[in-house]
C-alpha cells in the first residue's frame, strides 16, 4: 500500500504523462549506453553524425522547398496522387457553405480511428482502392483503408451522417465488418485485427465521457475540438496541453498496461536499469501512439486559424522505423549476436531499451540535422525532423538491407503499440 497523499499520487501520474519525463528517462538510459552499462545494446556515439547527414539529405530530397509538415497521419491520405482530405473538406452543408469548425470535428472523427488502426500491417497485407485500381500496403494502405471505412459510415451510428465517429458506431463495430473492410483473406492476412477492433471499441466507450466529448458534437471524437477551444481559447493552444488531454481522455483505451495508483499509464514499461526514486522506479514512458495522435490533431486546429505553440516540447516516436534506422546505421548494436534472430513482446526489456535509445537519439540527431539545414528548434521541431526525416530514412535503410523492407527487430505485435 502506498503512503502517499492523493495530491502526491496525482503528481506522480501527471509526471509519467509528461513529455519532459519521457525525454529525461530515455536520456538516462542513453547516458548508460554511452558508458557501456546497458544490458542489451552498445551505443556508438561517433555514428550519430553519419545518421544526421543521411537524414538531412533525405529531408532535402523529400522537401526541396523546405516546407516540411508535421509527422502526422494527414500525409498518408494523399497517396496515389489523390487528395482525399480536400475531398472531405469540400463537402457542402445543406446551406451550401463550408462549416470550418464542423470540418475540424470531422477531421478528428477521421484521424483518430485511422491512427488506432495503423499499427504494423505485416509484410503480406495490401489494400486495393477499387475505385481507382490502386494497390497500397503498410501505413499508406492502412490510411486509405481507414479513410474508405470512414467515408462509408462504418464508424457512425447515424445513416444520415456517415462522416463521423461516434460512441455507438464504434462500440458496435463487428469483427467481420472490419476484416471485410481491410480485405483480409488467408492470402491477404493482416496482423493484429483483434487488437485494432479492441482499440476502436474502447475508443467508443471513452467517447461517452461528457467532460471531454459533450457539447455540440456529443459522443463524437470531433467534440474534442470544442473542448480545446472552450478550455484553452480560440487563438493559441500549446501542444503539450493537447497531449495531456489525449492521455487523460483516451488513456483507458489501452489494454493490459501498467497501472499507477489505480490509473492505466498506457505506453509505459519497465527497465531494470531505469533507476528513479519512488513508486515510478524502473518505469519508462513513451506514449508513442498518443504523441502521434497529438501531432495529427495539430493541423485541423491550425486550419481553423488557431496557433499551436510549444510543438518542440513533444518527443520523437519510439517505433520501428526510427529505431530501425539506428540499428541499420550501426549507432546501436545488440550485445548478444543472436538478438535479432529472436521475436519479442512489446514489454520485453530488449524492446524497452531499444525504444528508449531511439527517443533519446532522435533528440541528438534532431540537433545536428537542424544545424545542417540552418533551422531553429521552433522552425523544425522533432515532429518535422521525423517527417523530413528520420522515418523516411529508416524506411530507405530497411528497403536496402532487407528484402521485405521490415524492421530489423522481430516484434510480436498485437497492433496496440507499434
Amino acid at each position: 500500500m502506498s503512503d502517499l497523499s492523493q495530491s502526491e499520487k496525482k503528481k506522480e501520474i501527471v509526471m509519467m504523462q509528461s513529455p519532459q519525463t519521457i525525454r529525461t528517462r530515455c536520456r538516462a538510459l542513453l547516458e548508460l549506453g554511452y558508458q557501456d552499462k546497458l544490458p542489451h545494446f552498445r551505443v556508438r556515439r561517433g555514428q550519430i553524425a553519419e545518421v544526421a547527414k543521411f537524414v538531412a539529405q533525405v529531408t532535402k530530397e523529400n522537401y526541396p522547398d523546405g516546407k516540411i509538415p508535421y509527422h502526422s497521419r494527414w500525409g498518408h491520405f494523399g497517396v496515389g496522387g489523390v487528395d482525399r482530405v480536400k475531398w472531405l473538406a469540400t463537402r457542402k452543408t445543406q446551406t451550401g457553405k463550408i462549416d470550418i469548425l464542423e470540418n475540424a470535428r470531422v477531421f478528428y472523427d477521421l484521424v483518430v480511428p485511422s491512427i488506432l488502426l495503423d499499427a504494423g500491417a505485416g509484410m503480406k497485407w495490401q489494400y486495393l482502392d477499387r475505385q481507382r485500381g490502386l494497390t497500397f500496403n503498410k501505413s499508406e494502405g492502412l490510411a486509405v483503408a481507414s479513410f474508405d471505412m470512414f467515408a462509408e459510415g462504418l464508424f457512425s451510428s447515424d445513416p444520415k451522417n456517415p462522416f463521423q465517429s461516434d460512441a455507438t458506431g464504434l462500440e458496435n463495430l463487428r469483427p467481420d465488418v472490419l476484416q471485410n473492410a481491410f480485405q483480409v483473406t488467408s492470402e491477404n492476412p493482416l496482423i493484429g485485427t483483434e487488437g485494432r477492433l479492441l482499440l476502436l471499441r474502447n475508443l467508443g466507450k471513452a467517447l461517452r465521457q461528457d467532460e471531454f466529448f459533450g457539447g455540440v458534437a456529443k459522443g463524437r471524437m470531433g467534440a474534442l475540438v470544442d473542448y480545446f477551444i472552450e478550455k484553452f481559447g480560440a487563438e493559441e493552444i500549446a501542444a503539450p496541453d493537447i497531449l495531456n488531454t489525449v492521455l487523460n481522455a483516451l488513456g483507458g483505451i489501452w489494454p493490459g498496461r501498467i497501472s499507477l495508483h489505480g490509473v492505466n499509464l498506457g505506453d509505459v514499461w519497465r527497465h531494470s536499469s531505469a533507476s528513479f526514486p519512488g513508486e515510478t522506479n524502473q518505469l519508462v514512458p513513451f506514449h508513442k501512439l498518443s504523441q502521434w495522435m497529438t501531432y495529427s490533431l495539430l493541423e485541423p486546429l491550425e486550419w481553423c486559424g488557431i496557433k499551436v505553440t510549444k510543438v518542440e516540447e513533444l518527443t520523437g516516436l519510439a517505433e520501428y522505423r526510427n529505431g530501425g534506422l539506428f540499428i541499420d546505421m550501426n549507432v546501436i548494436e545488440p550485445i548478444r549476436t543472436d538478438a535479432l534472430l529472436q521475436e519479442y513482446a512489446p514489454g520485453d526489456e530488449f524492446i524497452v531499451e531499444w525504444r528508449a535509445l531511439t527517443v533519446a537519439l532522435l533528440d541528438e540527431v534532431g540537433r545536428e540535422v537542424r544545424q545542417l539545414l540552418g533551422q531553429s528548434e521552433a522552425q523544425m521541431p522533432l515532429a518535422k525532423v521525423l517527417q523530413g526525416g528520420t522515418w523516411a530514412a529508416g524506411r530507405k535503410t530497411a528497403a536496402r538491407l532487407r528484402k521485405d523492407g521490415g524492421s530489423p527487430v522481430k516484434i510480436k505485435s498485437d497492433a496496440t503499440v507499434f
